[in-house]
């Protein structure tokens, strides 16, 4: 925890990176989408859909987990929060490796490359310490870090060596990855958030995650990973993600999104988790019946899933850690509805024959940015003031 003294932005985890990633969110896809459409170059000599892939997962993404792991992790060890310096230095790190990967074309490969792997690293040395001295449950997530970390090293090697094909498959498997972590911290957090919302409507029925649901929907998406690396695009990849479309959807239908639709801070994240098995069953008819319609699966597990999740975990964890009540500020559910749609027209946009694949681009980026831009606008002066009950953090 920081002293008085310090910024509010540098204070605690969550408020630093949350920050990142939102204006993350904000610039990197407006970028894509004015590149896409008016072939604007970028100061980077990588493909496009490379930079894009790859900025949107080691950029937005991993700084939101930068930020959820940052606060989680001191309240699992009952250790003092990162701030001050050490926050600092970790924001400074993630910040170089998008400045050099987005100005990629005027540096040295070696040196772009060794910026943009230093931010997990750095990150997974600061969380170790705690979390090996405490022997905490959780410690198993410095494993996905390190895979986060080798799958962004394998992105790098297949540009170095002109292998499209490498950078893609260690791509999509670290976008499996934190598909995995989604599935794995949602099954901890929805069920007990969802007891306490219908607590608050005077239902004392709990929601408890599934004795045989649980480790069926997490074998099964680690089984999408291992196969998407080893044999991708095939009738067993299919079959793998139509299984998994099915254990996660009898997953999330046990439980009962639905109940809690006055409570945006919980529905949304039930929202987010039901475009799992609407994204892998896509994955699933498009691997083995080569439809059309689903073609863009992997923008319902990326947008849908992913975004979504991230979206209503920061303004969760932003209203708890300073200081104000778990109720959803005016125009929170404006924020995951523009989300939701950019979502629905990137995945399902191209049914629509009188909107050309350009201007689909265009305006579902367009609902991202609203999105995105709303979050900051809602939550930002949060996070960029002291906390509203006067204590540290």
């Amino acid at each position: 925890m920081a002293g008085t003294g310090q910024l509010p932005l540098f204070t605690y985890g969550f408020r630093t990176f949350f920050v990142a990633a939102g204006l993350s969110a904000l610039i990197l896809i407006p970028l894509w989408a004015i590149g896409f459409g008016f072939q604007w170059p970028l100061n980077t000599d990588w493909p496009p859909a490379a930079w894009h892939g790859h900025e949107m997962l080691f950029g937005f993404v991993c700084a939101a987990i930068a930020g959820f792991l940052l606060t989680a992790v001191p309240s699992w060890t009952g250790q003092k929060g990162f701030g001050g310096a050490p926050l600092m230095l970790m924001a400074a790190v993630w910040l170089l490796g998008r400045l050099l990967v987005g100005s990629s074309a005027v540096w040295p490969f070696v040196a772009v490359a060794v910026a943009d792997l230093a931010f997990l690293a750095v990150l997974a040395l600061f969380l170790a310490p705690p979390l090996l001295r405490e022997r905490n449950r959780n410690t198993p997530l410095l494993a996905v870090l390190l895979l986060l970390w080798l799958c962004n090293a394998g992105f790098h090697l297949g540009l170095w060596r002109g292998d499209a094909l490498l950078s893609r498959q260690t791509l999509l498997a670290g976008i499996n990855l934190v598909l995995i972590l989604v599935t794995v911290v949602a099954g901890r957090m929805l069920p007990p958030v969802t007891t306490a919302a219908l607590r608050q409507q005077g239902t004392n029925q709990v929601v408890r995650p599934s004795r045989s649901l649980t480790p069926s929907a997490v074998t099964f998406m680690i089984a999408v990973a291992v196969v998407d690396l080893i044999r991708p695009n095939g009738l067993i990849a299919g079959g793998i993600a139509l299984a998994a479309a099915i254990a996660q959807g009898l997953r999330i239908a046990q439980w009962q999104g639905y109940r809690v639709l006055r409570h945006p801070l919980v529905w949304v994240l039930h929202l987010a988790y039901v475009w799992l098995p609407i994204g892998l069953l896509l994955k699933a008819l498009a691997l083995l019946t080569g439809v059309a319609a689903a073609t863009h699966w992997l923008h319902a597990l990326t947008i849908g899933a992913i975004a979504t999740m991230i979206l209503g975990v920061m303004t969760r964890v932003t209203l708890g850690h300073t200081g104000h009540r778990l109720q959803a500020l005016p125009r929170t559910p404006l924020a995951y509805g523009l989300l939701t749609a950019a979502a629905l027209l990137r995945v399902f946009g191209t049914a629509l024959p009188w909107i050309s694949y350009p201007a689909l681009i265009a305006m579902s980026a367009a609902l991202w940015t609203a999105g995105f831009g709303l979050f900051l606008r809602i939550y930002g002066p949060l996070l960029l003031a002291p906390r509203a009950d006067g204590k540290r953090g």
